[in-house]
């Protein structure tokens, strides 16, 4: 009996498995939860500020609450001269010390950017004050500052000044005591980020001028200020906000006195809301601080041209 030939099938080729889509969205799934809980812990608050900016809103007086519209806003602008003395006071106090905590940082790190004996101590010395809090650097600076126990007593024992003087109470001598105050706890701020970029500065650029009979001062503006341009702009505006923002030093330190002398517009803000309860008001003025930082930030990333090359 004559069997046919069976024909050999060649096997099929495997089929291709989709892609499951959840080993790349697993990435995104872990991080949701905290990135939610961040977006209500920064997305209710702002809503809020927003809101009530367009409210009267005091607690000890329900009776006036209800929609203000644009009122607290006009209020600022038109009837509330303090509003505008505040503002005045913290560009005044932002320049200042931004300033001069960019001049002494950078001095700093290219000190402790150096080799010499005890080098680790002396970065260690120079950051320290960065990790005390706010409220701890106007204690010590109170404490400093006293006119019992502290530096004028010991400047009056020396024939220099009078007993019984206190710098924090006098209008000439306030805002330079509360300067020098915070520069104590922001110079690190700046030498820190300046001398993380100073690391990563090739030193086949300074030998290579060197040979070509650079000075110092023309290495420092030819290649280390160029190198450090993103940083210095990056380190200046995280300053400018916060100094702009800063409220536990002075609050502490002087209260926003003596006659208002060291009163901020965020310290004012507090005030307003903590003191006198009109949050509707305060709310407002928020909202102006906030546009105000928004705009100074966008323009001044534009004119430094952030990210860019140095010519």
């Amino acid at each position: 009996m004559a069997q046919a030939a069976a024909v050999a099938k060649p096997p099929a080729p495997p089929r291709r498995r989709r892609a499951s889509a959840t080993p790349r969205r697993l990435p995104y799934l872990l991080i949701a939860p905290a990135a939610l809980l961040m977006l209500g812990f920064i997305a209710y608050p702002v809503i809020s500020v927003f809101y009530y900016s367009l409210q009267h809103y005091n607690p000890t007086k329900p009776w006036r609450n209800g929609f203000a519209g644009f009122d607290n806003f006009v209020h600022a602008f038109t009837e509330d001269p303090l509003f505008w003395d505040t503002l005045v006071f913290s560009a005044k106090w932002v320049v200042v010390e931004v300033s001069l905590q960019l001049l002494f940082g950078l001095a700093l790190a290219l000190i402790v950017n150096q080799t010499f004996a005890g080098r680790a101590l002396g970065r260690a010395l120079v950051f320290s004050p960065w990790a005390v809090s706010g409220v701890l650097t106007s204690a010590i600076w109170v404490l400093l500052y006293n006119s019992q126990t502290g530096i004028t007593r010991y400047l009056a024992d020396m024939g220099v000044g009078e007993y019984g003087t206190s710098w924090l109470s006098d209008t000439s001598t306030v805002f330079s005591a509360a300067i020098v105050a915070d520069l104590w706890r922001g110079v690190p701020f700046f030498a820190i980020l300046i001398l993380a970029d100073l690391q990563s500065v090739s030193k086949d650029l300074y030998e290579a001028a060197e040979v070509d009979g650079a000075s110092r001062v023309r290495q420092f503006l030819h290649i280390t200020l160029p190198h450090l341009k993103d940083a210095i702009i990056l380190s200046t505006l995280l300053r400018a906000v916060w100094e702009f923002n800063n409220v536990d030093l002075l609050y502490t330190l002087t209260g926003g006195g003596p006659a208002g002398e060291t009163t901020t517009l965020p310290l004012y803000i507090a005030n307003t809301s903590v003191d006198a309860h009109n949050f509707g008001y305060a709310s407002a003025l928020t909202t102006v601080a906030f546009v105000i930082l928004l705009f100074c930030s966008i323009v001044y990333l534009r004119l430094s041209k952030f990210g860019g090359e140095s010519k």
